[in-house]
């Protein structure tokens, strides 16, 4: 399983739209990425995951732990980092601790993107992810330094996580309900995915989120919306959607809660510490 990055969702149904559906159809039409970019608040956040149900025949019993996420910017990218640590609990086999950092580093373009991965189970090192993808050549790709060879040409009109964030907020605050895109985050070895999401009504996350001092909730008490959302690989001829989420997300940038649905489990996404992160001073941001 590999939990991708966290930034927004679907509700109810699910609706596929061409897929140059943004350019045609809404979000640039609002002129307001950068009124967006200037909405949004560095900060870092811990998160409690665990599983909440199963579906027959499913073999596991518990899945507990936490996902530490950080987001700023610097003078000309943004840059994340998440580190997961998750023990799974198995009906017919050991548990295992598996642990993971990744990040990204994005210029502020949307056309520039390196990513960095590693994973170990029970302390041993199994998966490492490193790269670069550019969209602003005439063949737009992802080239993979590790493992070596890997690689994947993207389609036009392809998103990065943090341009996805920015379109997504920027959709929500025009009143756009319909959102599809082709999104590369380089977490994993199966290349970019397909996101189709429905953004929902707004909502008052300070009546979502209980109240404790490690949450700065100035970032809480912030216009916020539900979504759905489901991810579909833009590989194989799959098509059912690998899994599908449902969150709060916030104007700032923030995910203030998230359950992720997949085949034969669920687990949620709970915020239990927040803080602000001071931005780099630049000359001109």
């Amino acid at each position: 399983m590999s939990f991708r990055y966290s930034f927004i969702v679907l509700l109810g149904c699910m609706i596929l739209l061409p897929q140059n559906a943004l350019a045609t159809n809404g979000i640039e039409e609002t002129n307001n990425i950068e009124e967006v970019r200037s909405l949004l608040a560095p900060h870092k956040a811990l998160y409690d995951i665990n599983l909440v149900a199963t579906r027959s025949g499913s073999q596991i019993l518990n899945i507990s732990g936490k996902m530490y996420y950080e987001w700023k910017p610097t003078c000309d990218a943004w840059i994340t980092d998440h580190r997961f640590n998750l023990f799974y609990e198995y009906a017919d086999s050991p548990g295992m601790r598996i642990m993971s950092d990744f990040s990204t580093y994005e210029t502020f373009d949307g056309k520039t993107f390196n990513y960095s991965a590693r994973r170990k189970r029970d302390g041993e090192l199994y998966e490492e992810l490193r790269g670069k993808a550019d969209l602003s050549s005439e063949k737009p790709v992802a080239l993979f330094n590790m493992p070596e060879g890997l690689s994947f040409n993207l389609s036009d009109g392809s998103m990065f996580p943090m341009t996805h964030t920015l379109n997504m907020i920027s959709g929500a605050k025009s009143g756009r309900k319909i959102f599809n895109s082709a999104v590369f985050d380089g977490s994993d070895k199966d290349g970019p995915v397909e996101i189709n999401a429905l953004i929902g009504k707004s909502v008052n996350a300070m009546n979502i989120v209980e109240a404790n001092k490690s949450l700065d909730m100035s970032l809480i008490n912030t216009p916020a919306w539900k979504a759905r959302m489901a991810v579909f690989p833009l590989k194989g001829d799959e098509e059912a959607a690998d899994y599908e989420m449902s969150l709060i997300f916030h104007e700032n940038g923030l995910i203030s809660d998230m359950l992720i649905e997949y085949d034969d489990f669920s687990v949620t996404q709970k915020l239990i510490a927040l803080e602000k992160v001071d931005s780099v001073s630049c000359n001109g941001h």
